[in-house]
Protein backbone atom coordinates (compact mmCIF):
# COMPACT_ATOMS: atom_id res chain seq x y z
CA UNK A 1 0.00 0.00 0.00
CA UNK A 2 0.83 3.22 -1.04
CA UNK A 3 1.52 6.34 1.46
CA UNK A 4 -0.71 8.03 -1.63
CA UNK A 5 -3.84 5.38 -2.38
CA UNK A 6 -6.58 7.52 -0.48
CA UNK A 7 -5.88 10.50 -2.04
CA UNK A 8 -7.35 11.71 -5.10
CA UNK A 9 -5.22 12.32 -8.41
CA UNK A 10 -5.67 16.35 -7.54
CA UNK A 11 -4.50 15.43 -3.96
CA UNK A 12 -1.02 13.98 -4.70
CA UNK A 13 0.23 16.89 -5.36
CA UNK A 14 1.22 20.06 -3.36
CA UNK A 15 0.67 19.68 0.63
CA UNK A 16 -0.77 16.55 1.51
CA UNK A 17 -0.35 16.41 4.97
CA UNK A 18 0.01 19.35 7.91
CA UNK A 19 0.62 18.71 11.44
CA UNK A 20 -2.25 20.49 12.89
CA UNK A 21 -1.08 19.55 16.67
CA UNK A 22 1.52 21.89 17.39
CA UNK A 23 1.51 25.82 18.38
CA UNK A 24 5.14 25.89 17.70
CA UNK A 25 6.22 24.16 14.46
CA UNK A 26 5.07 23.90 10.97
CA UNK A 27 5.92 20.62 9.59
CA UNK A 28 3.94 19.58 5.86
CA UNK A 29 3.98 16.59 3.91
CA UNK A 30 4.82 18.26 0.52
CA UNK A 31 4.76 15.77 -2.69
CA UNK A 32 4.75 15.85 -6.62
CA UNK A 33 4.78 13.46 -9.20
CA UNK A 34 7.43 13.43 -12.07
CA UNK A 35 8.45 17.15 -13.56
CA UNK A 36 6.42 18.79 -10.92
CA UNK A 37 7.48 21.19 -8.10
CA UNK A 38 8.03 24.29 -6.47
CA UNK A 39 8.85 27.34 -8.42
CA UNK A 40 11.74 29.53 -7.52
CA UNK A 41 11.01 31.89 -4.59
CA UNK A 42 12.57 33.40 -1.63
CA UNK A 43 11.49 32.81 1.78
CA UNK A 44 12.68 35.77 4.02
CA UNK A 45 10.78 35.05 7.46
CA UNK A 46 12.77 31.36 8.12
CA UNK A 47 14.61 29.17 7.66
CA UNK A 48 13.66 25.56 6.71
CA UNK A 49 14.45 22.08 7.11
CA UNK A 50 13.80 19.42 4.09
CA UNK A 51 13.48 16.21 4.76
CA UNK A 52 13.62 13.25 2.04
CA UNK A 53 10.31 10.77 2.40
CA UNK A 54 10.24 8.59 -0.68
CA UNK A 55 11.08 9.29 -4.16
CA UNK A 56 13.59 11.71 -5.65
CA UNK A 57 14.26 15.15 -6.82
CA UNK A 58 16.15 18.16 -6.99
CA UNK A 59 16.07 20.71 -4.63
CA UNK A 60 17.91 24.38 -6.10
CA UNK A 61 19.49 27.17 -3.20
CA UNK A 62 20.83 29.92 -4.92
CA UNK A 63 21.30 28.41 -8.19
CA UNK A 64 23.31 25.64 -6.31
CA UNK A 65 21.30 22.14 -6.99
CA UNK A 66 21.28 19.32 -4.40
CA UNK A 67 19.50 16.21 -4.87
CA UNK A 68 16.97 14.66 -1.91
CA UNK A 69 16.00 11.71 -1.82
CA UNK A 70 14.52 9.42 1.10
CA UNK A 71 16.80 10.04 4.23
CA UNK A 72 18.45 13.33 2.80
CA UNK A 73 18.51 16.47 5.18
CA UNK A 74 18.73 19.66 3.49
CA UNK A 75 18.71 23.23 5.37
CA UNK A 76 17.62 25.97 3.37
CA UNK A 77 18.29 29.60 4.96
CA UNK A 78 15.78 32.38 5.39
CA UNK A 79 16.20 34.81 2.30
CA UNK A 80 17.69 32.28 0.00
CA UNK A 81 16.48 32.07 -3.61
CA UNK A 82 14.94 27.94 -3.63
CA UNK A 83 12.87 25.95 -5.43
CA UNK A 84 11.75 21.84 -5.78
CA UNK A 85 11.74 19.56 -8.79
CA UNK A 86 10.51 15.89 -8.87
CA UNK A 87 13.01 13.56 -10.92
CA UNK A 88 10.29 10.53 -10.05
CA UNK A 89 6.67 9.57 -9.55
CA UNK A 90 6.68 9.99 -6.01
CA UNK A 91 8.85 12.72 -4.53
CA UNK A 92 7.93 13.31 -1.49
CA UNK A 93 9.51 15.09 1.73
CA UNK A 94 8.52 16.76 4.64
CA UNK A 95 9.53 20.44 5.63
CA UNK A 96 9.87 21.85 8.98
CA UNK A 97 9.75 25.21 10.44
CA UNK A 98 9.19 27.85 13.01
CA UNK A 99 5.35 28.33 13.27
CA UNK A 100 3.78 31.32 10.97
CA UNK A 101 0.73 30.20 9.60
CA UNK A 102 -0.60 28.09 6.28
CA UNK A 103 1.93 27.46 4.21
CA UNK A 104 2.37 29.46 0.82
CA UNK A 105 4.41 28.43 -2.20
CA UNK A 106 4.53 31.37 -4.30
CA UNK A 107 7.09 32.61 -7.54
CA UNK A 108 9.47 35.34 -7.17
CA UNK A 109 7.56 38.67 -8.01
CA UNK A 110 7.46 39.81 -11.76
CA UNK A 111 10.46 42.26 -12.06
CA UNK A 112 10.25 45.54 -13.74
Amino acid sequence: MNLYDNLSAEERAGVVWTLKQSGDLNVNLVRFPAGGGVDEHVNKKVDVLIMGVSGSGVITVDEQEYRLQAGTLAFLPKGACRSTSSGSEDFAYLTVHRRLGPLQIGGLPASG
